[in-house]
């Protein structure tokens, strides 16, 4: 088994108090490799959630900050911004991808190398408004990799 076969789906189950929350699937989990002195890259992947739920907040170690961004075009321009959160419908796959939602890895600690396995947690909060962090590991690829 690979590395990125092994890393690129990531199943959580929680349970809390008793009642179980929604089955969170997160597969195909990358980041892009960096060149020296490259300080941002971004991280990819795929969502799925049983039920209705809400992507809040994204962490890593290899970043001093992370943010949740969308791409779109305004007027022909293509444009990025932060934004706050992200829903799951239920049962949908939500893809974080380059050109549309993705994760934003900023001021990076150190250069991401193809084959790196990058941690990463995701908050996110259940339609009961119970929170769950879900570690993930993104495994980088190449710059001119698809």
């Amino acid at each position: 088994m690979t590395l990125l076969h092994k890393f690129s789906t990531v199943t959580f189950l929680g349970l809390m108090a008793g009642s179980a929350l929604a089955d969170i699937k997160i597969d195909h989990a990358w980041v892009r490799a960096t060149v020296a002195q490259q300080k941002a890259t971004g991280a990819f992947m795929q969502i799925q959630s049983t039920e209705d739920a809400r992507l809040l907040e994204v962490k890593s170690p290899a970043a001093a900050s992370v943010e949740l961004h969308k791409m779109e075009m305004t007027d022909n321009v293509m444009k990025m911004r932060e934004v706050p959160s992200l829903d799951l419908p239920a049962g949908k796959v939500v893809e974080l991808k380059p050109g549309g939602y993705h994760v934003m890895l900023m001021d990076l600690k150190a250069q991401v190398k193809d084959g790196d396995l990058i941690p990463i947690t995701l908050v996110i909060e259940h339609k009961d408004k119970k929170r769950e962090a879900i570690e993930i590991k993104a495994v980088a690829k190449p710059l001119n990799g698809k």
